[in-house]
């Protein structure tokens, strides 16, 4: 049954896709200021499905420790859920993404016209101001700007290493930075096709002042990103 519904939800997945980036092109020619508002539907619709379709839930805990405007929100990422769930869950977010992602036919037009964040990687130091510059066109534009500061997705219990980009845009925003932890992984694994039926958790932490010295804020941010971790434990599972 579990193989049924994943493959239910992947056609799903990729119908909503197909179609809100088909209508979200047209958004951006005709209404360009609504193209994130569409964006944000396909979030809601996508939650929605893996509700349905897999039973997969969700529980948000700490929402009350994210400030109004502009704010920086630095998450663990797990699977490919975390990459749109807080369109759904904030009002007006922009990601920091692979700048790939903008080579994508469509989409990858609806990305940067969304306001998203898109930055090459393989970039050096060119990274680092691209994202400063972005930074700076959020924060006018009051965004609050979700970061994976592991850089990439990890497994469960596997917490990747922290990279620079996040105290730097700190230092230079002057934004708070926001711990996040989540569980997303054990119901939809990394790059796993199956998708388990249970619950999602997102546990949001105090925010972390940006004033706060590099080293002491990365510091700062893994240790509140590990004791987040203990409230967010994967109750996912394969039904007989």
């Amino acid at each position: 049954m579990i193989i049924l519904r994943s493959a239910l939800f992947n056609l799903a997945f990729f119908s909503i896709c197909f179609l809100l980036t088909l209508a979200a092109t047209v958004v951006r020619l005709l209404a360009p200021a609504h193209v994130l508002g569409a964006v944000m539907l396909w979030s809601r619709l996508l939650v929605v499905a893996a509700r349905i379709i897999c039973g997969i839930r969700l529980e948000v805990r700490g929402l009350e420790n994210i400030p109004q405007g502009a704010v920086l929100i630095a998450s663990r990422h797990q699977s490919a859920f975390d990459t749109f769930i807080w369109l759904a869950l904030l009002p007006r977010c922009c990601y920091v993404l692979k700048h790939e992602l903008l080579r994508i036919p469509l989409f990858g037009g609806l990305i940067k016209a969304a306001g998203m964040i898109a930055v090459d990687r393989n970039a050096g130091s060119a990274a680092i101001r691209t994202l400063l510059r972005e930074g700076d066109r959020a924060v006018r534009e009051q965004r609050q700007i979700v970061i994976f500061p592991e850089g990439t997705r990890s497994e469960p219990g596997k917490p990747g290493v922290m990279q620079p980009g996040i105290a730097a845009l700190a230092s230079h925003t002057g934004l708070p930075v926001i711990p996040v932890s989540t569980d997303s992984g054990y119901c939809w694994g990394r790059r796993a096709f199956r998708k388990r039926p249970g619950t999602i958790h997102i546990v949001i932490g105090k925010p972390i002042p940006a004033q706060t010295e590099r080293k002491a804020l990365m510091r700062a941010l893994a240790e509140g990103m590990g004791a987040l971790d203990r409230h967010a434990t994967g109750d996912c599972r394969d039904p007989a």
